[in-house]
């Protein structure tokens, strides 16, 4: 069907035509001028035409892509749905799993044989385990929650068990109980039963036994140079028993001496106060070598400790090395009131087949520190010994280690006593995780 400007058109043509076939209008246009209209007017007729074609191409297109473009719409807003609920359902299960980002766990075992060579006792040997693990949630960027299980007693300085007695079950105790806030630069606030972070020189225990948590509050600050370290601990918190406070304060520098050399150097002071006190632990009568009241059974003397330490850390034959020195006194008192321990370490056993040894030899007279926290193993415990530490290990592999470590001390050097050799001989395998 023709649209109403073509039949329009047509319609002229045929009129002018019609016209120019009259007498009057041939009299009045040539032949020549009314062959040219006439192309004309069929030439504008072709023109409407093919226009007409092209329009009702573009109403098809049109037509077709209004329809393409709905589709699309309905299509993405199909998408965005699924991907909507695909995203909630996402969500919802990184919540449920979120706690799993937050929690770590960490812990060793060590496995250990040892024998004992005590003059006026009979060869003694046995075999231990230790074993360690403690969870940490991270509640925040700066405050974490630890809680901690170590096997053995309620020993404060040791977590070995002895096997046997017949394979029967093994205690495990509360090790670890802590938060640790750290949103101020460079400082931890920490509180519960906790490690020890007070500096010990050399890694040594002369004062602190490596097993020994403290039970209260401290606070730990450091920057690029200096460090400081308080420390305060209920020995016994309930009155009923005798309530004990101890404190520790304790300050240091670290600083580089040329590219290979690392100077370390602190200065502490301790106070325990526990003249007329009895016994924290044990027996009645266990003071761990520091002097008592035999009759009353309460220690004779408080433990004000001033302590100077001093480390020198650098590198020999392309080795890490290290040296040092620490002193303490008892302020409290005026004999038996000393303590030093001088040693070195040289090597590092932390890869597969690196290998380290050490030796420290040290003398802990009786009344020189607060016998129940120093090193368990150093002439049987506690303080009133004297001698020489042999130490080796090798990395087996990562977190793997064979440990070697030999006691030939003297125990009883108090003044009026008759001092006794103590050999101790120590073999470990140990494994951290």
């Amino acid at each position: 069907m023709l649209s109403n400007r073509k039949r329009l058109i047509r319609n002229m043509v045929f009129i002018c035509t019609a016209l120019l076939a009259t007498p009057m209008t041939a009299i009045a246009a040539s032949d020549e001028e009314m062959s040219e209209m006439r192309a004309q007017i069929i030439a504008l007729a072709e023109r409407l035409d093919r226009l007409e074609a092209e329009n009702h191409q573009l109403v098809t297109a049109n037509s077709e892509l209004l329809e393409s473009h709905q589709q699309n719409v309905e299509a993405i807003a199909e998408v965005s749905e699924k991907t909507g609920a695909a995203v909630a359902e996402v969500q919802q299960q990184a919540e449920k799993t979120n706690w799993t980002d937050t929690i770590r766990w960490k812990g060793d075992f060590r496995y250990r044989y040892e024998s004992f060579n005590i003059e006026g006792l009979p060869y003694r040997h046995r075999n231990r385990v230790r074993a360690r693990a403690a969870l940490v949630a991270d509640i925040n960027d700066n405050l974490e929650v630890g809680l901690g299980i170590a096997s053995g007693g309620d020993d404060p300085v040791s977590s070995n068990q002895t096997l046997g007695g017949g394979n029967s079950t093994k205690d495990l105790s509360m090790d670890l109980a802590y938060f640790d806030w750290s949103g101020l630069s460079g400082t931890h606030i920490i509180a519960g039963k906790f490690k020890n972070f007070l500096h010990r020189s050399g890694n040594n225990a002369l004062l602190w036994d490596g097993d020994w948590r403290p039970e209260g509050s401290g606070v730990n600050w450091a920057n690029n140079m200096f460090f400081a370290n308080a420390v305060g601990t209920w020995i016994e918190s309930d009155t009923d028993k005798g309530q004990t406070f101890g404190y520790a304060l304790q300050g240091g520098i670290k600083f580089p001496v040329g590219d290979s050399l690392k100077v370390t150097g602190t200065v502490g002071y301790y106070v325990f106060d526990t003249a007329g006190m009895g016994s924290f632990f044990g027996d009645d009568d266990d003071f761990f070598g520091n002097s008592f009241n035999p009759i009353s059974k309460t220690y004779l003397y408080d433990y004000q400790e001033l302590e100077l330490s001093l480390d020198l850390n650098f590198h020999l034959f392309d080795r890490p090395a290290m040296i040092f020195a620490d002193f303490v006194q008892n302020q409290a008192v005026s004999r038996n009131n000393n303590a030093w321990a001088a040693g070195f370490t040289y090597g590092t056993a932390t890869a597969k087949g690196n290998w380290a040894l050490g030796y420290v030899y040290q003398r802990l007279e009786a009344d020189a520190a607060f016998g129940l926290l120093t090193d368990s193993d150093f002439g049987g415990g506690g303080t009133n010994a004297k001698g020489h530490i042999l130490k080796g290990s090798y990395a087996i592999a990562k977190n793997w280690n064979a440990n070697v470590t030999y006691f030939i001390n003297q125990i009883g050097i108090k003044k009026y006593q008759d001092p006794r050799d103590f050999n101790r001989l120590q073999l470990d395998m140990s494994f951290k995780y």
